[in-house]
């Protein structure tokens, strides 16, 4: 039974979401379409550079993207504090880039309303605005719409473009936070599209490396992502602790054992993050090889953070939690 998004997003529980969109049957997002013979590798780049607006707009940070041939993965923060803290100005002035203003707005920002009852009306108006800018579900429609409206325009159709509403799971510690960002940024090396992060294309690890080498491409598009530093140097109160090079030997060490195919084989060279994350390394060698889906359950972290939502959330089972069992309860 699907269950309510209202039921899926607990900001009370965690800021921290995967989110993953498919294209439905086979209609390609990106890529080489062996059964037309098109090609739409141009389509990566219109996801990216929403993106780099979008998180300009929200209230949200992007921990993690890939973009694949016919699905992408997002790992979100959302921000509830900082919408909370933007003036009317700030809101009025982030929701205009996606969306033209009403005329009672207009006449409220040149102070032109006329009576109470309208300058009231247009500040229900943007405390509506300020909810949905810190909204997993109006961030995800802003990104899907647009990518569904572009990619039919330039097939000359109409129709469904994604196979349903998004899918969201719920990274309830940091521990599954890094389990998913490393999830998310392995897919082109999974896919053998790839057979190093930094030639891993439209992925944020990607991205990490360039910035860190100082090798990114100025006018090339690409979102800011959320900062991987020490815990003091992060005033965020839902930072995650670990730095860039704490990440990228993750991601490192990682995709050498995908590579290696060595079913429950872990390298001498093990990174200290496991440990200090207590990670079961085979156990999270099997997720990054595919050998379990890591986007199956609806939540993602210690098995004591799972019982103590699923009371909040009046529910007594739900699935996946043998993952979570397996990963994190080293």
């Amino acid at each position: 039974m699907t269950q309510a998004r209202y039921q899926q997003v607990d900001l009370s529980a965690t800021p921290y979401y995967h989110c993953i969109c498919r294209c439905v049957r086979r209609a390609f997002l990106c890529g080489d379409d062996r059964f037309s013979g098109k090609n739409f590798e141009h389509r990566r780049a219109w996801v990216v550079e929403r993106l780099q607006l979008l998180e300009s707009v929200f209230a949200i940070d992007i921990c993690a993207y890939a973009v694949m041939s016919n699905h992408y993965h997002l790992v979100l923060r959302i921000d509830a504090d900082q919408a909370k803290a933007w003036t009317e100005e700030q809101v009025i002035k982030r929701w205009r880039k996606l969306y033209a203003l009403p005329p009672l707005v207009q006449a409220y920002i040149k102070g032109q309303t006329s009576s109470t009852a309208e300058t009231h009306m247009v500040q229900a108006i943007i405390n509506t605005w300020r909810t949905r800018l810190h909204d997993l579900s109006w961030f995800m429609r802003n990104l899907n719409e647009f990518l569904a409206r572009k990619a039919n325009q330039e097939d000359q159709c109409k129709g469904r473009f994604w196979e349903g509403r998004y899918k969201s799971q719920a990274l309830l510690d940091e521990a599954a936070v890094l389990t998913c960002m490393a999830y998310v940024d392995l897919n082109p090396i999974r896919a053998a599209i790839s057979q190093t992060p930094e030639q891993s294309d439209y992925t944020s690890i990607q991205q990490r490396i360039q910035q860190m080498k100082k090798t990114a491409n100025p006018n090339v598009a690409k979102p800011k992502l959320m900062p991987l530093v020490k815990q003091h140097q992060d005033p965020h109160k839902n930072s995650i602790g670990y730095t860039t090079l704490d990440y990228l030997q993750l991601i490192d060490w990682s995709g050498r054992a995908i590579l290696e195919q060595k079913r429950g084989a872990i390298p001498s060279n093990m990174p200290a993050i496991l440990n200090r994350l207590n990670i079961n390394p085979s156990a999270y060698l099997q997720h990054m090889q595919g050998q379990q889906k890591l986007s199956s359950p609806r939540m993602l972290g210690h098995i004591k953070r799972i019982q103590t939502l699923l009371k909040t959330l009046s529910q007594k089972f739900i699935r996946g939690t043998s993952q979570s069992r397996a990963l994190f309860s080293h």
